[in-house]
């Protein structure tokens, strides 16, 4: 099947990209508004961009539903601070950050909202999620329009990494138990191999007989 873009409705092209590129890692990114508002938001177009010196970016777009065609606090917060915190997000925090990610108003501490608990940091003035085993302070390097989105591009400043998961200068990915997005949906990373592997079939699962179920 051969499918062109230019045929289709900005929805529709979303819904290709978000399954087909996968799994994504997740950004779960806190903020504060110039008025002291903590605001904590996930985003799955994420990923590092620069090694030297060390850089990350993630892309927001605009509102959707009832803020439709709104500035999401994050952007607006980071357009006013320009510092922000990235938090990684693991299995044991999924509802939390699925629950961060629900349209409130932006006079409301998404902290607070969530039940987490927001941190100090050490170069920025906004808060860290202390639950996260992996925080990311911030500074703001850039922000580039992208069509209806916006990327915003922030200089690493500072690491949080909780003890139990550096190990000789690396994190245990096993011990991290990160989680991605797939489409609408996430999963867990239950499975880490190194390549070449002589039994494919060694990493994969094997079908689920729903007839055994029945």
């Amino acid at each position: 099947m051969i499918i062109d873009p230019l045929n289709m409705t900005t929805k529709q092209k979303y819904k290709l990209l978000i399954g087909s590129v996968v799994p994504r890692p997740i950004a779960w990114v806190s903020t504060m508004s110039l008025d002291g508002i903590a605001n904590l938001a996930p985003f799955s177009f994420f990923t590092v961009v620069s090694r030297n010196p060390p850089m990350l970016a993630f892309s927001v777009g605009e509102g959707v539903e009832e803020r439709a065609g709104t500035i999401k606090d994050t952007l607006q917060n980071v357009r006013e601070n320009k510092e922000f915190v990235i938090n990684i997000v693991t299995a044991p925090l999924a509802n939390e950050m699925a629950k961060s990610g629900e349209h409130v108003p932006s006079e409301v501490d998404e902290f607070d909202y969530v039940g987490l608990t927001a941190a100090e940091s050490i170069e920025v003035s906004v808060p860290r999620v202390l639950e996260a085993p992996i925080n990311m302070e911030c500074k703001l390097h850039d922000i580039i329009q992208l069509g209806d989105d916006h990327l915003v591009i922030g200089r690493l400043v500072k690491f949080h990494v909780k003890d139990e998961l550096y190990q000789n200068g690396r994190i245990n990915l096993e011990k991290l138990a990160p989680i991605g997005r797939l489409a609408g949906n996430y999963a867990p990373v239950e499975t880490i191999f190194s390549l070449p592997i002589e039994h494919l079939g060694s990493i994969l699962k094997p079908p689920v007989d729903k007839s055994e179920k029945q």
